[in-house]
């Protein structure tokens, strides 16, 4: 099978102002996966060839906004992951054709494999082609994911990058950004910086500082004045983390978290 890319822009927010879409391609049958708008460029490549499946890593708006265009035109059979039909359709504007769940495989060449890696988004999942992983936002070459509260997952976050490093794929193709193939060395920087942060946010919460505000001023050691929601979001799914942990406490009514 064969993966190609296709850099698409997109207005949204989003790492590097652009979603990659795939074409997975077998012998007689193509998956579309993460269209997040219309190009030019992808238009030609979708008619070149055709596509007969659809299917996106993960709801968010920087990766699904062609879906239904691409689906009606081209009559491809659309996937979502199972239990997430209503979001799907909300987020897409189309209601899906089949389902899939960890361990399904989508029809295209020697078949494309789903792997569940949530973290970054409750539904977010991996396709697996052969030794080649579309990992959507679980991963990307320089800097880091957002992992950001109410949506975002930590635990699940980190369980995600070790089964992939366990995995040692040949190359990850993400949602943003170039293609690595030193798999391992990314996920292993990216588990890292995560435990880091943590670190941070836990000396923050120990220092006396209470509330989310305290603990990411506290925490960041850098400007975030651009990203202060996010770096906010990302301190509170930490916070969620370590209280799930027992290590803090954390009491979100108030607005409040101290050490245990």
């Amino acid at each position: 099978m064969h993966v190609s890319r296709v850099s698409v822009p997109v207005s949204t927010r989003s790492p590097t102002g652009a979603t990659n879409a795939y074409l997975v391609a077998g012998d007689t049958e193509r998956l579309l996966v993460d269209p997040a708008a219309r190009t030019v460029e992808l238009d030609e490549r979708v008619e070149d060839g055709g596509i007969d499946h659809v299917a996106v890593t993960h709801t968010h708006a920087d990766h699904v906004g062609a879906v239904a265009d691409y689906a009606r035109e081209t009559g491809a059979v659309v996937w979502c992951r199972r239990g997430r039909e209503r979001e799907f359709e909300k987020a897409t504007g189309v209601e899906p054709d089949r389902t899939f769940v960890e361990g399904t495989t989508i029809p295209v060449g020697s078949g494309v494999k789903v792997l569940d890696t949530p973290g970054h988004a409750r539904d977010h999942v991996t396709f697996v082609v052969g030794d080649d992983y579309l990992t959507g936002d679980l991963a990307v070459a320089e800097g880091s994911v957002v992992v950001g509260a109410p949506e975002g997952d930590v635990r699940a976050y980190l369980v995600a990058l070790r089964r992939l490093h366990a995995r040692n794929p040949a190359t990850l193709y993400p949602g943003h950004g170039p293609e690595m193939r030193d798999s391992r060395a990314t996920l292993a920087r990216l588990i890292a910086h995560r435990n880091a942060r943590e670190a941070k946010i836990l000396d923050a919460i120990r220092a006396g500082n209470e509330t989310a505000d305290a603990v990411t001023d506290a925490a960041y050691d850098k400007d975030i004045s651009a990203v202060r929601d996010l770096a906010r979001a990302t301190v509170v799914a930490h916070i969620e983390k370590l209280a799930a942990e027992r290590r803090v406490r954390w009491e979100p009514d108030e607005d409040r978290v101290v050490p245990v």
